[in-house]
């Protein structure tokens, strides 16, 4: 494929980020131009460049890619996220939850509390976007009571998701990882581990001795610990490895059940609590089933296989082949906004490359599975964002400039790569 060509099967991508982040800029406000907007202007370009189709079958072709399968669970779980927070908050489970985690933790270690908790509660379950969904509405209260800005607390949960969900051993990223690599679980979590660890340790530093946290004022209030029970429920049983939808459907069920006892709800309102939450996903929906269809458009066009031919194409060292695996994860992620998509698309590329160039197969799983997760947090169109900000009514965009763990495992993946290590 000539470079021509190339460039304008991805060309979609350019469009969605010139409409979206151009018009944006210009406008001197994030919230001017909805991203759902800019995926529909993208999708209509993507249609318009699909040749040797008649229109049904371009459509044909964006609405397979809308409804993959890990599109439409990602779906189930942003419908029944945006019930259980609903109908949570309803009820009063945010703010008792707030008051008890404010009344344990020292004001001074909050943020790094905030961090770890993230980080365990991922690396358990598996799940950056389950994490979210658990943690989101609670650092939203604790920030209006605290007095700090909502964005970087939950910058904070987002943050840590990431570190949990690199490493864990359930998690789709590290089975698809793994498996494409041929390496075991262990081997790769030993190299990733020692990757990500100053990244996550400097992080934690910033969070205890960083200005903000002495910025706080924290407000005694007394707490009624049993509206905190669906919270609770939700985190012990995804940490339970029980799955993200269970746990979503039972917290919902649990937390409509302490409303009605305590007279907060009634049957009708039980109906108008659910129905808030999912009105508030619904462009969180529209764009993630926007986003698969532009992909399917741009795989379609061969923009997946021009970024291959050309990152492959002069790698002549070790360093350069590890590079191009961390470049291609990272570049086929930010097409796809999927880092398990992104890491099965680079997979026998990547195994190639080791087999040729004397990379060890742990070194290169931890080196996409790394790369992935960098670009994924930094992509405000990205799951995790999205939900990150409809559970918490800030802009994706307001929380990037406070996501410093990913922007620090970035540094430690290039130094990785430079530097040759870890070692055997």
């Amino acid at each position: 494929m000539n470079s021509k060509r190339g460039l304008l099967a991805l060309s979609p991508v350019f469009v969605l980020l010139a409409v979206y982040l151009c018009g944006s800029l210009l406008a001197g406000d994030f919230y001017k131009v909805p991203i759902s907007v800019a995926f529909v202007v993208a999708a209509i370009y993507g249609i318009i460049l699909l040749k040797g189709h008649n229109l049904q079958e371009r459509v044909g072709i964006f609405s397979h890619g809308a409804a993959n399968p890990d599109i439409m669970y990602m779906i189930w779980i942003f419908c029944l996220a945006g019930i259980f927070a609903s109908s949570a908050k309803a009820m009063g489970a945010v703010d008792a939850t707030v008051a008890l985690t404010l009344k344990a933790v020292p004001s001074a270690y909050l943020p790094a509390g905030i961090f770890i908790a993230s980080c365990f509660i991922s690396m358990a379950i598996g799940t950056s976007v389950g994490t979210i969904v658990a943690l989101t509405p609670v650092v939203t209260v604790m920030s209006q009571q605290i007095g700090c800005d909502t964005a970087w607390l939950v910058a904070i949960v987002v943050g840590g998701a990431f570190f949990g969900d690199n490493l864990s051993f359930i998690s789709d990223t590290t089975i698809a990882a793994t498996q494409s690599q041929g390496c075991k679980m262990s081997d790769k979590f030993k190299t990733n581990f020692r990757i990500v660890l100053p990244a996550a340790v400097a992080t934690l530093c910033l969070y205890l001795f960083g200005h903000q946290a002495a910025e706080y004022s924290v407000v005694e209030q007394s707490v009624e610990w049993f509206k905190a029970l669906p919270y609770l429920l939700v985190i012990i049983m995804a940490l339970a490895g029980v799955n993200v939808l269970v746990v979503l459907i039972v917290g919902t069920v649990l937390a409509d059940l302490i409303g009605l006892m305590g007279e907060e709800f009634t049957l009708l309102s039980i109906f108008t609590s659910a129905g808030e939450g999912l009105n508030s996903m619904c462009e969180l929906i529209l764009v993630t089933l926007l986003a698969g269809g532009v992909m399917a458009v741009v795989k379609q066009l061969g923009g997946f296989d021009y970024l291959i031919e050309q990152l492959t194409r002069k790698v002549s060292s070790k360093r350069g082949a590890e590079g191009v695996v961390a470049l291609l994860t990272a570049l086929t992620n930010f097409c796809t906004a999927n880092n398990t998509i992104a890491i099965l698309t680079v997979g026998p590329i990547a195994r190639d490359l080791s087999a040729r160039y004397g990379i060890s197969p742990r070194k290169s799983a931890s080196l996409m599975d790394t790369a992935s997760c960098v670009i994924q947090g930094f992509l405000p169109y990205g799951a995790q964002l999205l939900m990150a900000a409809g559970l918490s009514g800030v802009s994706s965009i307001e929380v990037l400039p406070h996501l410093y763990y990913p922007f620090m495992v970035g540094v430690m993946v290039l130094l990785s790569i430079v530097l040759q290590f870890p070692r055997r």
